[in-house]
C-alpha cells in the first residue's frame, strides 16, 4: 500500500497534560514518556506502528514541547473539557483530513501499549472487508480495546456532533455505525504469553513490561 493511502497513525496521549515526574500520581500523567528498556514507552509504540501507517500524529493536550524529541506533529483535542478518547479520535481525523488527504482511515493506539502487533492495521482492514461495519476495534482474550481501532475519517462531522451533544463513551458512538471486533492472539515474550495490547497503567505493570523486554 502506498504511504499516502495508508491509514494515518494516531498516538493517543491525551489526558490533562501532567508531567512525567508525577505520571503515576493520582493516575495521571504522560505514561508514554516513562522509560522502558532504554527509551520512552512511546518510542516503542511508534516503532511498532510506523511501518504499518502513513503519517503519524500525537494527540495530546497541554505543552506540546514535551514530545519534541519524537519530531511528530502534536494536536490537542478540539472539544473543550477533556472529553475523553473520542475527542482524541476526532482531533486525529481532522488532522488527517487536512494533512493526509489520501488516507481514508485513522488507526488509533494508546501510548502505553508497547507490544502492539505488527499486523495490527492489516487485520483491522481485513475485519472491515469481511464483516458488516464501519469501525474496526481490536480485541484480545475476548476483551475489546475501544481506543485501538480503525476509524473512517468520513465520520468526523458525525463524531463532532455526537461529542458536542454530550456523547463520551466510545461504544455508545461506535455502535451507531457498526463495530467489527477483530481478535488478536497473545504473543510470546521472554518465555511468556503476553496480551499484545498489554498497557502499563501502574508502576507494577511498568516493571513487568521492563522485565518482558529485558529478555
Amino acid at each position: 500500500m502506498a504511504a499516502e493511502t495508508k491509514p494515518t497513525g494516531l498516538l493517543l496521549a491525551g489526558g490533562q497534560s501532567r508531567r512525567m515526574s508525577d505520571a503515576f500520581a493520582a493516575g495521571r500523567g504522560d505514561k508514554g514518556l516513562l522509560e522502558l528498556s532504554g527509551k520512552p514507552m512511546l518510542g516503542h509504540v511508534i516503532e511498532r506502528l510506523a511501518p504499518q501507517a502513513g503519517r503519524l500524529v500525537i494527540n495530546a493536550n497541554g505543552d506540546p514541547q514535551r514530545f519534541a524529541s519524537f519530531d511528530l506533529p502534536v494536536v490537542p483535542d478540539t472539544i473543550e473539557g477533556f472529553a475523553g478518547p473520542l475527542a482524541g479520535i476526532l482531533a486525529g481525523m481532522r488532522w488527517s483530513l487536512a494533512n493526509a488527504p489520501g488516507a481514508t482511515h485513522v488507526v488509533s493506539v494508546s501510548t502505553d501499549a508497547p507490544f502492539l502487533p505488527a499486523d495490527l492495521v492489516t487485520k483491522l482492514q481485513q475485519g472491515l472487508a469481511t464483516a458488516s461495519g464501519s469501525i474496526a476495534l481490536a480485541q484480545s482474550g475476548g476483551e475489546l480495546h475501544p481506543v485501538i481501532g480503525l476509524w473512517p475519517v468520513a465520520l468526523a462531522d458525525d463524531l463532532e456532533q455526537a461529542l458536542r451533544s454530550g456523547t463520551r463513551k466510545v461504544l455508545a458512538w461506535t455502535d451507531r455505525h457498526g463495530t467489527v471486533s477483530v481478535e488478536f492472539p497473545f504473543t510470546q515474550l521472554n518465555g511468556r504469553s503476553v496480551d499484545p495490547f498489554f498497557n502499563a497503567n501502574t508502576p507494577e505493570e511498568l516493571a513487568e513490561a521492563r522485565h518482558l523486554l529485558a529478555g
